[in-house]
This record gives C-alpha cells, sequence and structure tokens, in this order.
C-alpha cells in the first residue's frame, strides 16, 4: 500500500525564536527530513493567516495570549499573533526540504475560523481537498509527524482516521505545547479515534 508522510507546519513561528514557539520544535527538521526518502508521497501542510485573522488575541479587546473564547463553530483558543501571510514566520523551517514535497495545503487563510486539521476547519465541515488528493493518488497508509504534537498533529491525524485512513503519529518527529494537559488529552483522542502512536 503506498505510503504518505503528512508535515504539518514546520514554520518559522512554530520553531524557537518564533511568535508561538514549539519547545524544542527545530530539533525534529532533519529527522524529518530523513524520514522523507521512506513515503512514496510527502505533503508539507503550512498555516497561513491573514492578519485579521479571528484566532488572534491581538484582534479581540482586553483578550489575552492562549485564553480561550466562543466562535460560532465552538470553543477557540486565543493565539499571538502567528504566521501571518506572507511574513517571515509563516516561511517553512529553513533546513526543511521542501524539494521532497509533492503537495503544500495551506489553511487558516479564511479570517472568520481557525484551521487546526489539514483536512478541515475547525467547523469539521469546510474541507481543504487533502482527503480527495490522497484517495485519488491511493494513499490511504498515512504518518503524521511535525508541529504541534497535541493541537494541528493531532486534529489532523484524528480527521484521517475518521475518513477511514490508515494513520499513525510518529511522536519522536513531533513536540508539543502542553496547554493544560493538552498532550496527554491529544494522545488520548488520537488512541480513541484508532490512530497508532509509534
Amino acid at each position: 500500500m503506498p505510503k504518505a508522510l503528512i508535515v504539518i507546519d514546520m514554520q518559522n513561528d512554530f520553531c524557537p525564536g518564533g511568535a508561538l514557539a514549539v519547545a524544542g520544535g527545530d530539533m525534529i527538521v532533519q529527522l524529518i527530513n530523513a524520514m522523507m526518502r521512506e513515503f512514496d508521497t510527502v505533503v508539507l501542510t503550512q498555516d497561513w493567516h491573514p492578519a485579521d485573522h479571528a484566532s488572534f488575541a491581538d484582534n479581540h479587546p482586553e483578550a489575552e495570549p492562549f485564553s480561550l473564547t466562543e466562535m460560532p463553530y465552538g470553543p477557540q483558543v486565543l493565539w499571538p499573533r502567528h504566521c501571518v501571510i506572507g511574513s517571515e514566520g509563516a516561511a517553512f523551517h529553513p533546513a526543511l526540504d521542501l524539494d521532497r514535497a509533492d503537495l503544500v495545503i495551506r489553511k487558516g487563510f479564511r479570517p472568520e475560523i481557525d484551521s487546526y486539521s489539514a483536512f478541515f476547519e475547525n467547523d469539521h465541515k469546510t474541507s481543504t481537498g487533502l482527503a480527495g488528493y490522497l484517495r485519488e493518488r491511493d494513499l490511504a497508509d498515512l504518518s503524521f509527524v511535525g508541529l504541534a504534537h497535541d493541537f494541528c498533529v493531532a486534529w489532523s491525524a484524528i480527521d484521517a482516521a475518521k475518513l477511514g485512513f490508515t494513520v499513525s503519529v510518529i511522536e519522536e518527529a513531533t513536540r508539543a505545547i502542553d496547554l493544560d494537559g493538552s498532550l496527554e488529552k491529544a494522545r488520548a483522542d488520537m488512541r480513541g479515534a484508532g490512530v497508532t502512536l509509534r
């Protein structure tokens, strides 16, 4: 069965020194590059937000970063401004091997809704088109790596499992934010959805 490696959000703003840095985020780049050779297809996702994005805390008067608000589609963490379209922070980590990528999926570009998953916006309805791409190429065995383990990686892996793909998360090639126990919750949710953690 052909296998795809889905590399989630390996961008400057999620690496040390970035606006929403994940501890050790830059430490997994070379490992991910080495893994790319083991897969038939490599897909990269890229967080790609307009400056007026609803998930940015500074677009909400009085709101603190990492606080929770309610959006029409459900609860939403308000994040520090990050991965603004065309910014250096939104660019892929300079050491990531972009030549191996068959497809780049940009997500989070609609100002009114956030998008953690590589497959759907956070309303769980608006599709990115990734599932169709993978199915048309007969890619049913998916492995996920990248940032952050407990948000965009987990949401992507769970959605992939719900869509009927065979799904693994390679934990050594991820790093987590771990906001109020979010890592253990994400791991439990992934296992519950049928995702293999390895």
